[in-house]
């Protein structure tokens, strides 16, 4: 089967709808693409802290130093400008007045700004600990009252291009374009040809290549491997974010405890009750994140403990108790058998954020024509070296708008009859079906290569080591791939593979020390 849209969004996060409903309300005929069964499964949907927007007092002057100083002046300049001018107006002026999406208010009724480490001023908006899942639901509500057609459970297997897929030697030799991509359906298991005009990559980020991570199954680099593959510029794959305080215990799983904690007053404490960010920021708690997490890295080796503890019950200075303030880590805690309120909890670093990705401009265009990609998955070079807290919902948001508005304005369609020059997809003549233990393996093989070798703190042994480890695997992971009848699971650990790849050869070319990528040689 093949599908015809102006406009082909992969992706149901912040940044992919955002896109998608600009892109509807222009007119275009849009389809949303999410290799889930839930459209709101997403990194957004676990984004706990808050995003940036307007506040009276404070100025882009303001967000754009702070941005570039978390960065550590590694950004483009043009991207934060940008960000700090049009971003935070456009969290009242889309999400709150025409999606409706609530943020949490103080006893008066006014809007209740928090903070969080390397900001100057109180200009995150959040709802109590589960911003991100207030702001997925009421997005996805507002798709569904305009109309927005969703396709779930439907995975982009790789992009569509001229150059590579079409039957017209003539195409050979003209520029590189996207003309769509080939689509895995999970539930009966065909792969269909979606073409469009534009294709916009939504797809988040990589924490999956990693052992340890606070995003949600689905986020295993889709997006990049399928942008490498298709020949688009990757740039700063070396700045892989790892947030200092995700939940340790046996038991509960990629549960991120947020920044906004350390915002409102919460300490970090050795397993005997002593701090220890005096010695590492004159900031202490409130350092940026890549200080916070190496910090709690040296801690935890120089005294041989697996965790760090984070004390809010002692120290808290917000006005609302800590069970309404925070919420879901309260419950989520205490299931753990751990109350927040009376006990400090358990921490560990663990990979979060991807500051690199798909080079984009101030539009969201990529380096290959027809193809834009916005949020985590793409590179505006907004946050340099280290993503500043809570600009990363309001890079999708303002990206999303951006992009659609470019697309609606150009208009350029492609020749329908051209779509006839590309063959349908072909599965291998005797497919196979391949154990779940063979991917799972796999992919445990790829986990600790990358945490042990390109994580938190990294040499050039250890880098050297994880390139020839993941060389070998990705060597056998095509030959299984090419084996295969499709499922979601063996296209993501195909695109895990290459992901990882490219995060290694980037942290191996890069041999200066510089904000998230730390070279300890």
């Amino acid at each position: 089967m093949r599908k015809n849209f102006d406009v082909i969004v992969v992706g149901t996060g912040i940044a992919g709808l955002s896109a998608a409903i600009h892109c509807k309300e222009a007119g275009l005929d849009v389809a949303v693409l999410g290799k889930s069964d839930r459209p709101a499964e997403s990194n957004t949907n676990y984004a706990q802290g808050g995003i940036v927007a307007w506040r009276e007092g404070d100025g882009a002057d303001k967000l754009e130093d702070d941005i570039l100083a978390a960065g550590c002046n590694f950004n483009n300049r043009r991207a934060a400008r940008l960000l700090a001018e049009e971003g935070p107006r456009l969290v009242f002026e889309f999400l709150i007045d025409k999606v409706g999406v609530l943020f949490s208010r103080d006893e008066s009724g006014k809007l209740d700004y928090t903070e969080e480490a390397a900001h100057s001023e109180r200009r995150i908006l959040h709802y109590e600990d589960h911003t991100g899942e207030a702001i997925a639901e009421g997005l996805l509500a507002y798709c569904g009252k305009i109309g927005l057609p969703i396709f779930s459970s439907h995975t982009a297997v790789d992009l569509i291009t001229n150059n590579h897929h079409s039957t017209n030697p003539q195409d050979l030799y003209a520029e590189r374009e996207v003309m769509g991509l080939y689509v895995l359906d999970n539930e009966s298991g065909e792969v269909e040809a979606f073409f469009a005009d534009a294709v916009i990559l939504a797809t988040g980020g990589l924490g999956n290549i990693y052992q340890f991570t606070t995003n949600p199954d689905c986020a295993t680099g889709d997006g990049i491997s399928m942008a490498h593959r298709a020949g688009a510029d990757i740039i700063n794959a070396e700045f892989v974010q790892f947030h200092p305080t995700a939940l340790y215990h046996k038991d509960i799983r990629r549960f991120l405890i947020s920044e906004s904690l350390r915002g409102e007053g919460a300490r970090l404490v050795d397993r005997k009750g002593r701090r220890f960010m005096h010695r590492y920021s004159e900031q202490e708690e409130l350092a940026p994140r890549d200080v916070v997490t190496r910090a709690i890295y040296e801690e935890m080796a120089a005294q041989g403990s697996d965790y760090m503890l984070l004390d809010l019950a002692g120290h808290y200075t917000g006005r609302r108790p800590i069970r309404e303030r925070f919420p879901r880590i309260y419950e989520i805690c205490l299931s753990g058998g751990i109350d927040i309120t009376a006990e400090p909890i358990p921490v560990v670093p663990a990979a979060h954020y991807f500051c690199g990705g798909i080079k984009v401009d101030e539009h969201g265009r990529s380096s290959i024509e027809r193809l834009y990609a916005v949020g985590e998955v793409s590179c505006t070079g907004l946050h340099g070296a280290n993503r500043l807290a809570s600009t990363s919902l309001l890079e999708g948001l303002l990206w999303g708008k951006r992009a659609a508005l470019h697309i609606a304005a150009r208009r350029q369609s492609i020749a329908r009859s051209r779509f006839e020059d590309i063959p349908d997809w072909k599965s291998p003549a005797a497919a196979e079906r391949f154990e779940q233990t063979l991917i799972y393996q796999d992919w445990n093989t790829i986990k600790m290569t990358m945490w042990n070798h390109a994580g938190i703190v990294r040499t050039r042994k250890g880098l050297e080591r994880a390139n020839a480890d993941l060389n070998y695997h990705a060597h056998r992971i095509t030959k299984f791939y090419k084996e295969a009848a499709l499922d979601r699971d063996i296209i993501e650990l195909r695109n895990g593979v290459v992901t990882a790849q490219i995060v290694v050869a980037a942290a191996m070319h890069d041999e200066r020390s510089i904000g998230c990528h730390f070279r300890k040689d």
